[in-house]
């Protein structure tokens, strides 16, 4: 039987994303969408300033959008992209945590919380961002399964 892992000495730092993508404030929903699909991303920190004021999810873009089932015609649709403000549509004072913190931590607040995504703060500066994927890598490591394929 292999020898359990010390998870007291594992930290958000170790598993964290360093440097995620954000986008400002001021940036469009459209921007938001455009960046989600070109970057693979399902979460979005979002800036003002310098400083973290929100987080924006893909599920957020699809609640807030206009259903295409809806009588909304083309332009109607691509203007509420076009005109409509992430700092409309974000969840303010997003939950964060410290990259130093450790990652029992991250798993609880996700859990506890049911979060896709932490925003990771040193200070007021934003230095990561730790999500749900994260922490299946986490949980990889810690049981020891086998090395993920090579994606091509």
């Amino acid at each position: 039987m292999a020898e359990p892992k010390d998870l007291t000495l594992w930290h958000v730092r170790d598993y964290m994303t360093p440097n995620p993508q954000t986008l400002d404030v001021g940036s469009t929903l459209l921007d938001a969408a455009l960046l989600l699909r070109r970057a693979e991303l399902r979460h979005i920190p979002i800036l003002e300033d310098g400083r973290l004021v929100g987080v924006l999810t893909d599920r957020d873009v699809g609640r807030v959008a206009p259903s295409v089932l809806s009588r909304v015609s083309p332009q109607e649709y691509n203007r509420f992209f076009e005109e409509t403000l992430l700092g409309k549509v974000m969840t303010r004072n997003p939950l964060s945590i410290a990259p130093d913190a450790p990652l029992a931590e991250a798993v609880n607040l996700l859990f506890r919380n049911k979060l896709g995504c932490l925003p990771v703060l040193d200070g007021d500066s934003l230095v990561g961002i730790i999500t749900v994927s994260d922490m299946l890598r986490a949980l990889h490591d810690l049981i020891g399964g086998p090395e993920p394929a090579e994606q091509g």
